[in-house]
């Protein structure tokens, strides 16, 4: 039977060698520094004095708190890749190219008309004609419409832009408010988007992401608020898209600063309000309060477009 540790078994005649603890049938002159058990080198780390067993580093990991970024969500060793960034702008791709197959054109897949007997709007594309935000529609029942605009785009220039804005603007905000929030923080800036073009554009046909990254430009000045640093280079950032937006022909400024607001209200749930309701040090009472905050925001956004989809049918008889 083999002495488990601390050197030959009884009667070998030899002095007592020390063997690893997690390999007794290793013998070792090495030793942890913290606990002072003996451990082969496979079984050593090194540390600031000395070395470490892996035994002792697995509970220093334990007892060690994780570090977190300003909004809760954990700091990932390395480089943390952004998956729900690159996954949104797939999906705004792929949305793409299925309509600019079914409309057999890349630079002008939301082609359509209105019939002048029926003033129905008729798209090349019959995914683009189902998904464009048009307020009358939504408020005959088309719902769909309100999240599905976000990832439909006018010619690939539209799309290209708003990729760019999102690859840019989008990694660092993922990294953090963590994925779940940021993809929340975008659907929420997506919908506020959409809110605003149904309460003051009843006429025409919207579509795009810029909605949802204008939010993601307000919710990234909220962030530098809360770091203390100065959110001047993303406000003239937003005031250069709004001043294109005013002045380009086409572009909706209503859906644009919508978004804006919608994200920068997400972010100041998250950031602001846990601070507001007294949640001091309680981690745990942050993240919950960060979370009702943020289904406050989209509660409110979706209520104030089922308001305005009431009025228009009411308006127009719907």
């Amino acid at each position: 039977m083999t002495n488990p540790g601390w050197g030959g078994g009884p009667g070998e005649g030899i002095p007592p060698q020390p063997r690893c603890v997690r390999h007794p049938d290793r013998p070792t002159g090495l030793s942890c520094t913290r606990c002072g058990r003996p451990a082969c080198p496979e079984c050593l780390r090194p540390a600031s004095v000395g070395q470490h067993c892996v035994d002792c580093v697995a509970e220093d990991n334990r007892r060690t708190a994780q570090v977190r970024t300003v909004a809760g969500a954990p700091v990932r060793s390395g480089l943390p890749t952004p998956v729900v960034t690159y996954v949104l702008m797939a999906i705004n791709v792929v949305v793409f190219l299925v309509t600019a197959l079914q409309a057999q054109s890349v630079m002008d897949n939301g082609r359509g008309f209105v019939n002048p007997f029926t003033g129905a709007a008729v798209f090349d594309s019959a995914l683009f004609g189902r998904w464009v935000l048009s307020p009358l529609d939504v408020a005959n029942g088309d719902w769909m419409r309100i999240l599905g605009s976000g990832f439909l785009h006018f010619g690939l220039l539209h799309l290209a832009v708003n990729m760019f804005a999102l690859y840019i603007l989008g990694r660092d905000t993922e990294l953090v408010f963590g994925r779940s929030r940021y993809l929340c923080v975008y659907l929420i800036s997506l919908l506020g988007g959409s809110a605003s073009v149904m309460a003051f554009e009843n006429g025409g046909f919207t579509a795009g992401a810029s909605g949802a990254i204008f939010g993601i430009m307000g919710a990234q000045a909220v962030i530098l608020l809360k770091l203390r640093r100065s959110p001047a280079p993303v406000v003239g950032v937003i005031a250069i898209n709004v001043i294109i937006s005013v002045t380009v022909p086409g572009i909706s400024i209503f859906g644009h600063l919508g978004g804006l607001v919608a994200g920068a209200a997400a972010a100041a749930a998250l950031l602001y309000a846990p601070q507001w309701l007294g949640a001091g040090q309680d981690r745990e009472k942050a993240i919950r309060i960060g979370w009702i905050g943020l289904a406050v925001v989209a509660l409110v956004t979706v209520g104030l477009i089922g308001l305005r989809a009431a009025q228009l049918r009411s308006e127009f008889g719907l």
